[in-house]
């Protein structure tokens, strides 16, 4: 099976339910993972409250997965200068390079989560 790959500069809270109206028209669609962390309370909440009601609505599954097991345990972009790392189990925002992200071709290798809460690391201002 061939992944289509879609990327956009557009914010998430404008391009995710469009994405999942196209999306849906033309999959039957039984489960939904998303990174649950790391990242900033409005980008992990939209993300969320989005992603939740739409596995309510379509009767699918919801799981998490960290951002982490998604680029090596790499770097993750958090604003223009810092970056979100993980050290020792602990989460830290620093100067760095971030990696980059790919899907892995077996989802089964993914460490999923029931729990799908935001875990946020910069919280709301």
């Amino acid at each position: 099976m061939k992944f289509k790959e879609i990327s956009t500069d557009e914010k998430s809270s404008d391009f995710l339910v469009s994405l999942l109206e196209d999306v849906s028209k033309n999959f039957n669609i039984k489960r939904l993972i998303y990174a649950n962390t790391p990242g900033s309370f409005m980008g992990l909440k939209v993300a969320y409250v989005v992603l939740k009601t739409f596995s309510i609505v379509k009767g699918c599954e919801f799981l998490a997965v960290s951002g982490f097991e998604l680029n090596g345990g790499g770097a993750i972009r958090a604003n223009k200068k810092l970056c979100f790392v993980k050290k020792d189990d602990e989460i830290l925002l620093e100067v760095a390079t971030p990696s980059e992200f790919s899907l892995p071709l077996n989802l089964e290798v993914l460490n999923l989560k029931n729990d799908t809460l935001p875990n946020y690391i910069i919280q709301a201002v």
